[in-house]
């Protein structure tokens, strides 16, 4: 993942309520009108939090089959996929230093 579109993932997952939109869209794709409800917040209110989820990569926008105004929401799995990967380099990155930290400390005895 580029480290700018790790900014704006990690930027967009900031929010609570963003955070929880991820969490419902990982049930089930819903509309705009559902996720604002499910959050209690106002519908502009979400409708900015799902225009910055978009411009993450995070969320796509697709149309109602039956009602082409209905805006339905859905999760990108690959960015969630770049995220994960990022985190395990991260952690693997945290384990090597506390491995050597570690036996730095059993070597010198302290």
């Amino acid at each position: 993942m580029s480290a700018p579109a790790l900014d704006r993932t990690l930027a967009a997952l900031a929010a609570p309520h963003r955070r929880r939109v991820v969490d419902l869209l990982r049930e089930r794709p819903h509309r705009a009108g559902e996720l604002a409800q499910a959050a209690r917040i106002s519908f502009p209110a979400m409708s900015r939090h799902l225009k910055t989820l978009r411009k993450s990569g995070l969320v796509d926008e697709g149309r109602d089959e039956l009602d082409s105004r209905v805006r339905i929401y859905r999760l990108r799995p690959e960015a969630m996929a770049e995220l994960r990967t990022w985190l395990a380099e991260t952690d693997a990155m945290w384990a090597r230093q506390l491995a050597a930290f570690k036996a730095h400390l059993q070597k010198t005895g302290k």
